[in-house]
Parts: structure tokens; sequence; C-alpha cells
């Protein structure tokens, strides 16, 4: 237990489980209404219009069809969504992710 500063009372430290717990579960034990998703519905096809042309450039900036990178700004999107809002998670920018769909070399070198 810690003191607050604040108040002068004790607090107590939050458990691993508390830690790691996605924000999509503590979200819905508290209640999740209509006009929260209403709100959350505008927000993420707002992000959609911005991330997946992004998603289709930088897969043929990556030499790889923008089919690629559709691929990869939805499965991203959909487990940054469903695990994201932890404490320790990270969700950002799509531009790392276009690497994550290999490319067939067909026995040349990448140099980098």
């Amino acid at each position: 237990m810690k003191a607050d500063l604040n108040s002068g009372r004790a607090t107590r430290q939050p458990t691993f489980r508390e830690l790691y717990t996605p924000k999509l579960v503590t979200v819905l034990r508290e209640g999740y209404g209509l006009p929260q998703f209403q709100a959350d519905l505008l927000a993420g096809l707002t992000v959609a219009i911005v991330a997946l042309p992004l998603s289709m450039a930088i897969a043929i900036a990556s030499g790889v069809s923008p089919d690629r990178g559709l691929y990869t700004a939805i499965v991203g999107g959909f487990l940054v969504s469903a695990l994201g809002g932890s404490r320790f998670q990270i969700g950002g920018r799509p531009e790392p992710s276009s690497c994550w769909w290999p490319r067939p070399w067909r026995g040349t070198a990448w140099t980098g």
C-alpha cells in the first residue's frame, strides 16, 4: 500500500491481472451503452478512411501489392482494438506493419 499524498489515505497497488486486462473487458464490465457505441463507430470510420489508403500506399512503397497493405491494416486494426487499452499496449502508426507480410525474395539477398 502506498500513501496518497493528496488525501493522506493509503491506496492499494493494482494486481498483475488488473494491469494487463484489455480496456475492452473493463469497459464492458462497467457498462457500455448506445451513445458510446455511436461515438466509437464514428471514430472508427474516421480512422479507417485515413488508415486504409495509407496502408495501401505503404505496401506499394514496400514493393508488395496493395492488398497486402489492406490485410495488414484490417488484421492489425482488429488486434489493436481487441487487445488495446491496457497500460502496456502500444498501438501506433501503420508504417511498421507493412513489414508483417513477407515478400518472396526468390534467392536474392536482402541488403536492408
